[in-house]
């Protein structure tokens, strides 16, 4: 029976990753029916509860804690058949004034159009934007709905949904007119109450299995080993590349830095968002040259040494070429100037590679050179002057009035007053004039005059005095590589420092242990620093994409060190390594750490309550994640290796001097809370998608790898069924595997397969 059981576990498993491969290829439609809608699936998740249970009641199992869990599951996966079996999905298009009394059915492997029990009219569609922007805040469609013997009117918006007679209603897109609107409908009288039922019975099993005074967590807290300090052997090697270029070139003109700065604290719309020039200036010169600076000069003297004296610096080599396939293909440097690019024989150099990409070649070497294409890009638009939105006016929505900034090359609304269009027109000519001048008290009063005309006319669009101070203070101290530098030169050392304990006993250990704590406090307060200022200048908390969530993953790794350093100071050396790797991690990959507004349908309390606790879930696992590389780093190089491997008892680990033992325990103490922590992470999320879009669970490549690495850890907490666990070197060696399942989740999914949270 238990081979059987372990089968279908493991079927499960693999079905499941497989589908969200052959998704990337065959797309999600295609999935829907051959792999998670056909009956072979359905079949194999039957078997695997009728095989469980019947393992529960061979084994036993007694707990209550234990019991509760496993037919929490019982009861998610029959709710899930019900929904399957019995609920009704749909698109309901609207158009503004028309009645319609049918929707689009979405079930199953054909579209077709159904009654739906009442008539419903749209009354009025309409999107609220943050205000001076073009980001869109909400969408909000009223309607009325006629049952034949009442009618009542209703709204829906993103993450607010409308029920009539068990129908739920949902905003889902709408008309490029936006005069229609289109609502998800779902029915589900069945599934949802059940699945519902099972999600309560899991959130609390996860937390009375961490309290229970018979469960195994309870027993690995009152272990002998809890109490004595553990050291051991991590053998880990990371290496930072660093290349200096020196320029003996003189600089390129541009302004003063005072002036420079000056122009850095107006206001513009950029990325949707008001915020100061300054933060446009840091993004433009890192996209460029890939530093905040460039030979001395901030990134405010680059922007207006581009904007006044382009010519001067299209001849400057700032643009960073990476791919040195790309600089061998085309015999290009490192570091380019724009007009490197341009030849009298063959004009753009990169024009063709480009239309190749634009024709469907995306291999690495026409990726790059779309890259720099995008560099090159945004030199052209602001010669052009398109990214320069600094003029807020008001202009006319529908009925109501608003506020929009425009670059002076924009074309202008036709109320707008003629004087002011000259203004728009004119200012940045009388600034140049001004540069080439040197006249730095006009350029200055014409600095002062445009603040004070964005604040007068920018209205309630502009960012307050205390958002605008948080962001200069963010935009002054690069806090992920400040971090990152710190918390690896500070983790090496101190791996070291345990090393050379195993070598006999010091009484200085407990001074060197109060220094890192120290250290630790300071950087994990700096990072604190860092997600509140990112917090402030947003509104929201920050944990709404990759850069960010990497962020919170090392902040939250270095609170989890400090709380159970006591217990094992070895920790200290985990916490700096790891959340150092994570702010490398956030500081050289592809994340992006513009500070937008959130989606609408980001815009839920439940977004902050499943993605902090991911994150920690996450955390710890990267804590077993290093365990079991520094175990089985010891394990490679001891010289009795088969002392370690000894299986622990079934009431919990004994007494030992060995660090792998040691380690397991420590495993262990950060897996069970991880677990907790897991579930309650996606079955929360998965509460968020059922409000937000009706359906709480759609087999997304992101939500299926998230319950695929739930499934995999889960595995490591069940030592008595499979004795194997026992033994802390399979154990590590299970663990430390187990870790790329994270990886393919939090990694993976978002660059290579995508998916509907790829708005992340």
């Amino acid at each position: 029976m238990k081979k059987i059981l372990i089968f279908l576990y493991i079927a499960v498993i693999v079905s499941m990753a497989v589908a969200t491969i052959v998704e990337k290829d065959h797309g999600t439609t295609y999935v829907a029916e051959h792999y998670y809608g056909a009956w072979w699936f359905t079949a194999l998740w039957a078997l695997l509860v009728a095989f469980g249970v019947a393992w529960m009641v061979h084994q036993r199992m007694r707990k209550p804690s234990a019991v509760l869990l496993h037919l929490s599951f019982v009861m998610i996966l029959a709710g899930a058949l019900l929904t399957h079996l019995t609920s009704r999905q749909g698109i309901i298009h609207l158009r503004l004034g028309e009645t319609t009394s049918r929707y689009l059915s979405t079930e199953g492997n054909s579209n077709q159009v159904k009654d739906l029990p009442f008539s419903i009219r749209l009354d009025n569609f309409s999107i609220s934007y943050h205000e001076g922007t073009g980001a869109a805040a909400d969408y909000l469609s009223h309607f009325t709905i006629d049952s034949g013997d009442e009618k009542a009117t209703g709204m829906v918006s993103m993450n607010n949904i409308y029920s009539h007679n068990g129908i739920r209603l949902y905003q889902s897109s709408y008309d490029d007119d936006q005069r229609g609107s289109y609502l998800s409908m779902n029915s589900d009288p069945w599934g949802i109450p059940v699945t519902y039922v099972g999600y309560a019975l899991l959130f609390v099993a996860l937390v009375w299995i961490l309290f229970d005074p018979k469960g195994a967590y309870r027993q690995l807290l009152r272990s002998p080993q809890f109490r004595k300090q553990t050291t051991a052997v991590l053998l880990l090697l990371l290496c930072t590349n660093t290349t200096a270029r020196t320029d003996d070139k003189p600089l390129p003109p541009t302004l003063p830095q005072a002036s420079a700065e000056r122009f850095g604290q107006l206001y513009m719309n950029y990325n949707d968002r008001i915020c100061p020039v300054q933060t446009f200036a840091l993004d433009f010169t890192k996209k460029l040259c890939g530093k905040r600076s460039y030979r001395g000069l901030t990134a405010e003297q680059v922007l207006t040494g581009f904007i006044f004296w382009s010519n001067e610096w299209d001849a400057e080599p700032i643009v960073k070429v990476k791919s040195g396939e790309l600089r061998q293909t085309k015999n290009l440097p490192k570091f380019c100037s724009v007009n490197q690019f341009f030849s009298q024989e063959s004009g753009y150099i990169l024009g063709p590679m480009v239309q190749e990409s634009y024709q469907g070649n995306n291999d690495k070497l026409h990726q790059e050179a779309m890259k720099v294409d995008d560099r090159l890009q945004l030199i052209m638009q602001l010669r052009q002057g398109l990214l320069l939105r600094l003029f807020p006016a008001p202009v006319k929505e529908g009925t109501a009035n608003a506020v929009k900034w425009f670059a002076p090359s924009d074309k202008l609304p036709a109320e707008m007053e003629p004087g002011r269009k000259e203004y728009i027109q004119n200012i940045f000519g009388i600034m140049n004039e001004a540069v080439h001048q040197n006249d730095q008290a006009r350029l200055n009063e014409a600095l002062v005059k445009m603040l004070r005309y964005q604040k007068t006319f920018g209205a309630t669009s502009i960012p307050s005095a205390t958002k605008t101070k948080a962001e200069h203070y963010y935009n002054a101290v690069p806090f992920a590589t400040i971090l990152f530098m710190v918390n690896l030169t500070l983790g090496f050392p101190l791996l070291f420092y345990f090393m050379w304990l195993m070598t006999g006993s010091h009484d200085k250990r407990h001074r060197v242990v109060k220094l890192s704590v120290v250290l630790m406090v300071l950087s994990c307060l700096a990072l604190t620093v860092c997600l509140a200022l990112r917090w402030i200048v947003s509104g929201t908390i920050p944990m709404s994409n990759g850069y960010e969530t990497m962020l919170l993953m090392a902040w939250f790794i270095m609170l989890l060190s400090l709380f159970t350093y006591r217990y094992f100071p070895i920790i200290l050396c985990f916490g700096f390594l790891m959340s150092g790797f994570f702010l490398l991690v956030s500081h050289i990959s592809q994340m992006d750490p513009q500070i937008t507004h959130l989606m609408p349908v980001l815009s839920s309390p439940l977004l902050t309550i499943h993605v902090s606790i991911i994150m920690m879930a996450f955390a710890l696992l990267a804590l077993t994640f290093i365990c079991g590389l520094t175990a089985l780093g010891i394990a490679l190089f001891r010289k009795n290796p088969k002392k370690s491997d000894a299986k622990q008892t079934t009431d919990g680990p004994t007494p030992s001097a060995d660090p792998i033992t040691d380690l397991a325990l420590l495993s262990r103490l950060f897996l069970y809370p991880a677990l907790t922590c897991l579930g309650f992470g996606i079955f929360t999320g998965a509460i968020w998608a059922n409000v937000s879009w009706g359906t709480y669970w759609s087999w997304d490549p992101k939500e299926t790898w998230a319950l695929i690495t739930f499934m995999v850890y889960a595995v490591a907490v069940h030592d008595r069924s499979l004795p194997f666990l026992r033994r802390p070197v399979a154990y590590h060696a299970y663990v430390a595997l187990a870790f790329l399942t994270i990886l393919m989740t939090y990694f993976g999914v978002n660059y290579v397969l995508g998916g509907m949270h790829s708005y992340a």
